[in-house]
């Protein structure tokens, strides 16, 4: 019979190189310039393939139960339902520890909040490292001068300390999950400037993956059935 006619291979490179040119195109920067590669990866990341990591929930504060109850309906979503739920708390002594991860645990159980494994930090006000007190006079540095005054910064020592060590124990147990949940610290109005409120949110969230800083209203959202 007559032989079918051979489709030329290049019509369909040709097409696969424009559907990826027309996809990269959407997105442009203030100059009409085409973003790059590695910004389109971070704004779709959320779009790709199922992932099978850890979601972290850093509960510093009770703020009513919102900073369980979103990450743990994350995990409902197909996308993240292969993903471990890990539970980060503080306890202000260690010997406090035992108590409190048990605590933490009997609440996740008593509202049906499925998890991997619930982690109690102790030494939340230890002393911050020396490189991270570098980073953040790197950070404080390029601010305009006498945008924070130097009487603000020692009157507020012990709590930028204190954001400094979550950024070290963020690093050190969270750098490698798949997104983070965190009770958003709240400042003391009329005692910490904007700026400096938002150094400190700037160095706890440096190079970290996805992080998501959350406050309720102290109402409940979650509820139980005895």
């Amino acid at each position: 019979g007559d032989l079918v006619p051979e489709v030329p291979k290049f019509k369909f490179e040709r097409q696969r190189t424009r559907t990826r040119t027309i996809s990269r195109s959407v997105y442009h920067d203030s100059q009409g310039n085409p973003v790059s590669k590695d910004i389109v990866s971070d704004m779709t990341q959320f779009q790709s393939a199922k992932r099978s990591g850890n979601i972290d929930v850093w509960w510093l504060y009770d703020d009513g139960g919102l900073t369980l109850l979103l990450p743990y309906i994350l995990t409902t979503r197909q996308q993240f339902s292969e993903c471990k739920l890990r539970v980060f708390t503080l306890a202000n002594r260690k010997d406090e520890l035992d108590r409190e991860t048990r605590n933490m645990a009997a609440l996740l159980a008593k509202f049906r909040i499925e998890f991997s494994s619930v982690v109690v930090i102790p030494d939340v006000t230890k002393r911050a490292s020396d490189a991270s007190r570098a980073r953040l006079d790197t950070l404080l540095a390029k601010l305009p001068q006498d945008t924070i005054p130097e009487e603000e910064l020692l009157a507020n020592k012990e709590k930028t300390n204190r954001h400094l060590r979550l950024s070290e124990l963020l690093q050190a147990h969270s750098k490698d999950s798949e997104i983070i949940f965190m009770t958003l610290p709240m400042p003391r109005k009329g005692h910490v400037s904007a700026a400096l409120y938002m150094a400190w949110l700037d160095i706890m969230t440096e190079n970290l993956p996805p992080t998501l800083l959350i406050r309720g209203n102290q109402t409940s959202v979650l509820t139980f059935y005895s």
